[in-house]
């Protein structure tokens, strides 16, 4: 896929750091696979992951969480 941020390269599978914050919480993932662009960086997940992360952030807020850094696991 061409990067739609830059449109100079074509994105490669790699990994991201995502933070997701709400209200009073900050979660940090790492280690999600991603599509990265080489030249100007740009992160893309795919739909499955993103709705696993906003699943994860829910269950979070819902515990009370303030902040966690967490290592990403594909369920």
């Amino acid at each position: 896929m061409k990067c739609v941020i830059c449109k100079q390269a074509e994105t490669k599978a790699g990994t991201a750091t995502v933070t997701l914050e709400r209200d009073a919480m900050t979660l940090v993932f790492k280690g999600v696979p991603a599509r990265v662009c080489p030249n100007c960086g740009e992160e893309y997940l795919d739909e499955k992951t993103s709705a696993l992360l906003l699943k994860l952030a829910e269950e979070a807020v819902r515990a009370g969480v303030l902040v966690d850094i967490r290592q990403y696991v594909a369920a």
